[in-house]
């Protein structure tokens, strides 16, 4: 039972956890500064983004794609200025369009392209590859300690843990001018803080989230991560460190139960076919934010979060 759970579980769960995690924690912010929809824009943009980056380097290497979905991240804000001026339609209307554009232009460059030899494509794009991100080579929970062995594991669990775990350190670096520029912009403005700059930072650091975690659970988490797990930890406390903190348990209840759900669940039903794991790790915390609309203790208040 334990090399069964470390071979198939072990890798895929972290790698959900770690990607919940980079994807709530720049949620938080962009929710109280009124941009959720720029999460979901930018799980879309990224897409033909890191489609060019693999056309170009002829491979599946983060680097190429990297910079590609930070190429494409760049042509929608510019894009979505253009939209604003000449078609004089509101921001949230034309990040819509934008980024619907961008990801119908990345899922047309899959289907058209000679992408699928190596895992990248329209399917891959939406449910990731969570479940095949398998360690084979544990012999029982001695291996945990072995430097062979964890050499052996899918290399995208170091890439959302290191992912994670330098978007956790720059909001703490970051924490107070952060925190002052999304509650009080003119206060911020007023005592020097670079408001502009470190709304930037903001939307580069939910980018670098989107982008680690593309290849291993694909747009359908990052999508539900920036948005469910904030959204319900608002509804839960008025204070702003205890919101990231609940963000963060949803976030990991959300892959942990979705995951071990998707596997388990239906055969718990007596269906013989397990079901996507990213697709229950979004439903799992979207019922953790429907439950937190139902019974979060402040689900009648408005407005944001207490500074203090």
């Amino acid at each position: 039972m334990a090399l069964e759970f470390l071979t198939l579980s072990f890798a895929p769960i972290l790698i959900g956890i770690f990607a919940s995690i980079a994807c709530a924690l720049p949620g938080n912010f962009l929710i109280l500064r009124r941009q959720a929809l720029i999460g979901d824009a930018i799980s879309h943009v990224v897409l033909p983004g890191i489609v060019v980056g693999f056309l170009v380097s002829g491979k599946v290497s983060t680097w190429p794609m990297l910079l590609g979905a930070a190429a494409a991240a760049i042509v929608a804000v510019i894009l979505i200025e253009m939209i604003k001026r000449l078609g004089r339609i509101e921001p949230g209307a034309a990040t819509g369009v934008a980024f619907t554009a961008m990801f119908a232009g990345g899922v047309l460059l899959l289907e058209q392209t000679d992408t699928s030899a190596v895992h990248l494509d329209v399917e891959h794009a939406l449910y990731g590859s969570l479940e095949s991100l398998i360690w084979l080579a544990p012999s029982g929970w001695s291996s945990l300690l072995d430097p062979l062995a964890l050499a052996e594991l899918p290399p995208e669990l170091f890439r959302m843990a290191i992912a994670a775990t330098l978007i956790f350190v720059l909001m703490l670096i970051f924490w107070r001018p952060l925190k002052i520029s999304t509650f009080d912009e003119g206060f911020a403005d007023a005592i020097g803080i670079p408001t502009t700059a470190v709304g930037l930072g903001l939307v580069i650091s939910a980018a670098v989230a989107a982008v680690a975690a593309f290849d291993a659970v694909g747009s359908i988490i990052v999508i539900a991560m920036f948005i469910c797990p904030p959204a319900a930890a608002r509804l839960m406390t008025n204070q702003l460190e205890k919101q990231v903190a609940w963000s963060v348990l949803f976030a990991i209840i959300s892959a942990v139960l979705g995951y071990v759900l998707a596997g388990y669940g239906p055969l718990w039903l007596g269906f013989e076919n397990a079901v996507s794991a990213a697709g229950m790790i979004a439903a799992v915390s979207g019922m953790i934010l429907a439950l937190a609309c139902i019974f979060g203790p402040h689900r009648h208040r408005s407005g944001a979060p207490s500074n203090a």
